[in-house]
């Protein structure tokens, strides 16, 4: 029995040497709740000690990537089980980094809050050419950590990255990669194929070189990242403001599937 029969709403299919993990049922986005993180997290873990892994494809369900955190399960929740959530999901994010194989991250639809972050924090981003990616976690009140900016700022640099998180928006899939904030772009139909392609090529060269590749450009970037992962933990929201744009999120989508 495998993974993927054993684990759910996230499981692990291993195909040769390379093992790709799915999460959600497409509903509402494949927002994740805190025990999906840790579900996400126990599932990343699982892969690091094989030593026959070449690399791991990450994906949502139902044709979406992830739009972040479940916001139904903020709605009167304490401002601690918000950080909590935080503290989750980071945790998946950071055993995700600390693979020693190449990681690809395949988005199709949307990549929003904890979903971009978790795309970032993949090697590699493959978009569809419909998908649309951002950070809108303003518009909610919620504070971002170091972790989180220093994902998009090791990309796009810290000015273009101040400005997606101050104002929110969500880029389209062209206008991530024109910024190199992801690495690839196909049209929605030749996602698999570009899928294949980048899988092919890890699987022609040698293994070895694969995992010293990214050991050697995660120990020159280590004093930034480490730096990030020892921060200070602040507050994850805004006690002013959190509970009001939570509210006025959730009536918006009330009804939604």
């Amino acid at each position: 029995m495998g993974w993927g029969q054993l684990m759910a709403p996230v499981s692990v299919d291993e195909a040769g040497a390379i093992a790709t993990i799915s999460f959600g049922s497409g509903q509402r986005l494949n927002a994740l709740g805190p025990g999906d993180w840790e579900d996400l997290g126990r599932a990343v873990h699982g892969l690091a000690s094989i030593p026959s892994l070449r690399g791991v494809v990450v994906r949502g369900r139902g044709g979406v990537f992830c739009a972040g955190s479940d916001v139904r399960e903020w709605d009167g929740t304490p401002d601690a089980e918000v950080g909590r959530t935080f503290e989750l999901l980071e945790a998946a994010l950071q055993a995700l980094e600390d693979l020693p194989v190449p990681t690809l991250a395949l988005v199709e639809g949307v990549a929003a809050g904890g979903g971009c972050q978790l795309a970032l924090a993949c090697d590699l981003q493959l978009l569809t050419s419909t998908a649309r990616i951002g950070m809108p976690v303003a518009r909610l009140g919620l504070l971002v950590p170091a972790t989180f900016a220093t994902r998009l700022a090791l990309r796009i640099g810290p000015s273009r990255t101040k400005d997606l998180l101050f104002r929110g928006p969500m880029l389209d899939a062209r206008e991530a990669w024109d910024m190199g904030l992801v690495t690839t772009v196909a049209p929605d139909e030749d996602a698999e194929a570009a899928l294949e392609a980048i899988l092919d090529g890890w699987r022609e060269v040698s293994a070895a070189s694969l995992r010293a590749s990214k050991a050697a450009v995660n120990d020159g970037l280590r004093l930034l990242t480490e730096a990030g992962r020892r921060a200070p933990k602040g507050p994850a929201v805004d006690p002013n403001e959190f509970r009001g744009r939570v509210e006025g999120f959730l009536h918006r989508h009330r009804g939604t599937p």
